[in-house]
């Protein structure tokens, strides 16, 4: 596993005690693009959580990069969020 999404993955945890957390590195489908030459990856994060009642998008999204802003703009150039509740979570087909 990618060192950096094992990382992603536990501070993800630690931080939310998710019920689902999947993490893929993205970063071969960007290569050569402006921020895969700085070293920072590209990362798609599936996060449900508890969490997140009562929060709307913005402020949900605000809570994870919080939880990973040590990693944002060195290690993480670009991080596509979805975050939801496990009620969200279970109306979804097939997740």
């Amino acid at each position: 596993m990618n060192d950096r999404v094992g990382r992603i993955r536990q501070k993800i945890t630690e931080g939310f005690s998710p019920s689902q957390c999947e993490v893929e590195d993205e970063s071969a489908l960007h290569a050569g693009h402006a921020g895969a030459a700085s070293g920072g990856g590209h990362y798609r994060l599936r996060l449900v959580s508890p969490r997140f009642e009562g929060l709307g998008r913005l402020a949900r999204h605000r809570l994870v990069y919080d939880c990973l802003a040590d990693m944002m703009h060195k290690e993480i150039h670009a991080l596509a969020i979805v975050a939801l509740t496990p009620a969200e979570a279970a109306q979804q087909p097939g997740k």
